[in-house]
C-alpha cells in the first residue's frame, strides 16, 4: 500500500511559507516517515540548473518577456516535480512543496497581466494530473500591514523581483490570492502570530 502524502503550502511573500514547510517537514519525520521538501521557486535550491532558472525569474528583471518568464517557472516547476516529487511519491513518502502553480497565476497573471487562461492552459497540458490533486493544500493571507514588517525583516531578501514591487502590485496579489482560493476551493489560514501559533492551527486545518 503506498501511503504517499502530497502537500501544497501556498501565499504571498512573507507569510512564513517555508518556516510552515520546515516544521511540518520536522512534524511528519518525528513520526517516523520520510520527508521531500522543497520550494518551487527554486531560489534556495541546491540544483545548479533549479538554482539558474531561479535567478533569471528573480535576481532581477534581465528585460524578460512576462510570458517567458512564466515559460522559466513552469520550467522549474516541471523539472523539481520529475526529479523530486514524482519518485518520492511512487516511494510513499510525504511530499512537501512550498509555492504552486498558483503562484504563477496569481504573480504573472493577475500581477502582470499574462492571460490566465494561457497559465492555467499551459499547465494542465505539460503536469500530471496528480499535480493538481494534492491531499493537503492551503493558502497563507496576513494583513498588509504586517507582511509589510515581515519583508523588511527579510533584508536584502526584498531586493528580489517582486518582492520590490510596490504597495499597489502588492495588495493586487492580496486580492488575487483570495479569489483563487474561493475559485478553487482552498482553504486559507491566517499566518499573523508566532510560528508555533501559526503551525498549531495548520495542524487543526490538516487535522494531523
Amino acid at each position: 500500500m503506498n501511503d504517499s502524502l502530497l502537500i501544497f503550502v501556498e501565499g504571498q511573500d512573507a507569510t512564513g511559507k517555508d518556516t510552515q514547510a520546515k516544521l511540518l517537514k520536522q512534524y511528519f519525520e518525528a513520526k517516523g516517515r520520510e520527508v521531500v521538501h522543497y520550494s518551487e521557486s527554486g531560489t534556495e535550491s541546491t540544483d545548479p540548473f533549479v538554482q539558474g532558472i531561479a535567478s533569471l525569474n528573480y535576481k532581477t528583471d534581465f528585460g524578460i518577456d512576462k510570458k517567458t518568464r512564466v515559460l522559466l517557472y513552469l520550467v522549474n516547476r516541471y523539472e523539481q516535480w520529475k526529479r523530486f516529487a514524482e519518485p518520492a511519491l511512487k516511494s510513499g513518502k510525504v511530499v512537501i512543496i512550498t509555492r504552486s502553480w498558483f503562484s504563477t497565476l496569481i504573480y504573472e497573471g493577475y500581477g502582470t497581466g499574462v492571460s490566465k487562461s494561457f497559465i492555467a492552459r499551459l499547465h494542465r497540458e505539460i503536469m500530471p494530473k496528480n499535480y493538481f490533486t494534492p491531499d493537503k493544500f492551503v493558502i497563507f493571507t496576513l494583513k498588509d500591514e504586517d507582511r509589510k514588517v515581515r519583508l523588511i525583516a527579510q533584508g536584502k531578501r526584498n531586493q528580489e523581483f517582486f518582492k520590490s514591487k510596490d504597495a499597489e502590485f502588492q495588495k493586487r496579489l492580496n486580492d488575487a490570492y483570495l479569489k483563487v482560493a474561493k475559485e478553487y476551493h482552498v482553504p486559507t489560514l491566517d499566518a499573523s502570530g508566532t510560528p508555533e501559533e501559526v503551525f498549531e492551527k495548520l495542524k487543526k486545518l490538516f487535522q494531523i
